[in-house]
């Protein structure tokens, strides 16, 4: 696409012509000059006697490459298990006031498919502003931003004492949150209630590596969930998903999109009953790998400290704990993480490059 004034808005990046509706001589080449100035690349002159620059990156076809990737916002997952305790990734809330830490944050989370952010205050003011500062918070049934104990004030077991398996928040939904984040204000009179993580690209690549079959399984039925316990909500997704799904280049690691998992939330399966025990069998032993306590990272939430994960990758729950808990987050969409993580991270020439169509 040419950058100039008349093709493209400079101030909204969009295009401003429509090659559909010009004549078809419009946009045939009939000159090209190569240019090694201050920036190499091309000129070119079109049918209809508009002269373009095409900087020499745009000629590269990377769109199925890693710089492409990259440039679109995909980060190589570094997969983990229970050993990450020893090497957590972190940062501290200081490192906000410098102007450094977003994109700290954003490439740790990218990475890793989690992070804490230490020594902040123990505050749903500082929770909110720093969930804010990286995009508008989801609203939902719950509400937007969350500040609750366990009260059951809305009737989730998120908001009860009980423990919680390994899961993903949101399959209920067409495009589940893409972030989340938790902090733990206070815990009086009471005990229990570690949390537990579990990166499910990591899992779900072990399940390849064990059974292939079983992991295809997973990656082509979809699965129904729902959200029922609200008075007058009932929620369930357009369309089942499955539990993997995939960028369209295919199963590689680092190649897959989406982990979806939530025992307590599932309903049907868009499967006929002759071959349901196939799914059952896939998903047992999914079940089996993200419940071995080699797979799964245990840690004690404690006031001042923020947890932020990718919800599309990392399994998180909890143990029973007594007493009283006050907790604080939210979620973030997807395209407003991703776009946080780009804005903050890339170059505006990587930006740029990124918005090129042939």
């Amino acid at each position: 696409m040419c950058s100039c004034p008349q093709c493209r808005n400079q101030d909204t990046a969009q295009r401003q012509i429509n090659v559909f509706k010009m004549p078809a001589n419009a946009c045939e080449i009939v000159k090209v000059t190569e240019v090694q100035d201050k920036e190499v690349g091309l000129n070119v002159e079109f049918g209809d006697g508009h002269a373009s620059f095409f900087p020499s990156s745009q000629f590269n076809d990377k769109r199925s490459t890693p710089v492409q990737e990259a440039r679109s916002g995909m980060v190589p997952a570094k997969t983990w298990d229970a050993g990450i305790v020893d090497q957590a990734p972190t940062l501290k809330y200081a490192t906000f006031e410098s102007g450094t830490g977003m994109s700290t944050l954003l490439h740790k989370i990218r990475k890793y498919g989690f992070a804490f952010v230490e020594d902040m205050p123990a505050t749903p003011e500082a929770t909110q502003g720093l969930l804010e500062s990286i995009g508008p918070i989801r609203n939902t049934h719950y509400g937007g931003f969350y500040d609750f104990t366990s009260d059951l004030a809305s009737k989730d077991t998120a908001y009860t004492a009980e423990a919680l398996e390994p899961h993903t928040d949101n399959t209920y939904f067409t495009e589940p949150a893409g972030l989340q984040a938790l902090h733990m204000l206070a815990h009086t009179d009471g005990s229990g209630g570690l949390s537990s993580l579990v990166d499910g690209f990591a899992a779900a690549d072990k399940l390849f590596k064990d059974d292939v079959s079983a992991y295809q399984t997973l990656s082509r039925v979809g699965v129904y969930a729902h959200a029922s316990g609200n008075e007058g909500v009932s929620i369930q997704p357009a369309e089942p998903a499955p539990v993997f799904t995939h960028h369209e280049y295919g199963r590689m690691l680092g190649h897959i999109a989406q982990v979806r998992w939530n025992n307590a939330d599932r309903a049907g399966l868009r499967l006929g009953l002759a071959t349901i025990g196939n799914w059952y069998d896939a998903a047992a032993k999914f079940d089996a790998i993200i419940s071995e306590s080699a797979n799964q990272y245990w840690f004690q939430l404690k006031p001042g400290t923020m947890l932020l994960f990718d919800n599309w990758r990392v399994l998180h729950g909890r143990s029973a704990f007594t007493g009283k808990r006050r907790m604080c987050g939210g979620y973030i969409n997807r395209d407003d993480f991703i776009s946080k993580y780009r804005t903050t991270n890339l170059s505006q020439e990587e930006l740029l490059a990124s918005t090129v169509t042939g």
